[in-house]
């Protein structure tokens, strides 16, 4: 079966042809990062249009490089919860007037379920149960992958998602937008010890908080300026970045253990980064666990995990019609259309 995807939650355009939920035939990603740059972050207003100018090209350079017509796949996919509510309608819309002139299938796909499905397109052994860490801008989750389309939550942020404690606390040390990529790469050459952050706790052991966190970097460094001290900004982003990752791991862990997991998997945006991806990996090792990370092509938001959860979403029956809206706020345990 191939699947046509769309996906436009956020700052990306993207489209891609999947085969049977595990192949990638194409795969098309349209990027508004060095215009955003330029605001410190996502402007909405900007990414709809941004939507609206690209969607065309980009999912008809998805089906030439796939060989094929729209009218060869034999369904149309889209990402339509979570996400910028004016960016995901962007999609919707062409994918609903897509499906209804070609009498397609259309198959709703939560972006979240999408982000655990991209383990599927680099580990084909991969298959539920098994317990999975989704961390990207806006969320945090600790989830149990029941089956393809059963999903059990075990934790969540509480406050800021990881990735967006990245990108302010980056900000903060004079870094541009998007900002994990910069910490990360700072932090190779800095000392991890040197500061010390909180670990910010929450009444569910297994849920996230890190607003105390980028509150505390932000503090750190307007207190050093008052005082006329230097801050060791690399030093700081190794620390912001191993804070951040033990906190991510350590509860991905024990949520593990507990549960009697086995299996894990790492997926999101923010599981590009290579601290929280080696330690993971380093203490999934040490407990006897199998840890599945998708390549960081695949980490960010793209249309080839829309189009490999299409496949089981499709097969669980779960098709929608021309009444189908755009979400901005949903949880992936209890999808509706």
């Amino acid at each position: 079966m191939d699947i046509l995807a769309i996906e436009s939650s956020c700052d990306e355009t993207a489209a891609a042809v999947i085969r049977d939920g595990r192949e990638i035939i194409s795969s098309v990603v349209a990027t508004q990062i060095e215009e955003h740059k330029l605001y410190g972050g996502v402007v909405p207003e900007i990414a709809s249009r941004r939507h609206c100018e690209s969607i065309v090209g980009v999912v008809s350079e998805a089906l030439e490089k796939a060989g094929k017509t729209a009218a060869e796949v034999d369904a149309i996919a889209v990402s339509y919860a979570p996400g910028l509510i004016g960016a995901l309608l962007v999609g919707v819309n062409f994918a609903k007037g897509l499906a209804l002139s070609l009498g397609k299938p259309l198959i709703p796909v939560h972006h979240i379920r999408g982000h655990i499905a991209a383990n599927y397109l680099a580990h084909p052994e991969l298959e539920p149960p098994y317990i999975c860490l989704i961390v990207s801008g806006s969320h945090s989750h600790i989830v149990k992958v029941n089956g393809y389309t059963d999903f059990e939550i075990v934790g969540q942020t509480v406050d800021d998602a990881a990735g967006e404690a990245f990108d302010k606390a980056a900000r903060a040390m004079g870094y541009p937008y998007p900002g994990g990529v910069h910490i990360d790469k700072a932090a190779q050459s800095g000392d991890r010890k040197k500061y010390q952050l909180p670990h910010p706790h929450t009444a569910n052991q297994y849920d996230f908080s890190f607003s105390g966190l980028k509150t505390a970097v932000i503090n750190l460094i307007h207190n050093a300026k008052q005082k006329g001290e230097e801050i060791d900004v690399n030093s700081l982003a190794a620390c912001f970045q191993y804070t951040v990752s033990d906190i991510l791991t350590t509860k991905f862990i024990q949520a593990a253990k507990e549960s009697g997991y086995k299996t894990l998997a790492l997926a999101g945006g923010v599981a590009a980064n290579s601290g929280l991806r080696t330690m993971l990996e380093q203490r999934a090792q040490y407990n006897g666990m199998t840890v599945y990370v998708p390549p960081i092509s695949l980490c960010g938001d793209n249309a080839a995990m829309i189009g490999c959860q299409a496949f089981y979403e499709y097969q669980a029956g779960h098709v929608a019609g021309a009444d189908l809206n755009a979400v901005a706020t949903m949880r992936l345990d209890s999808v509706t259309w």
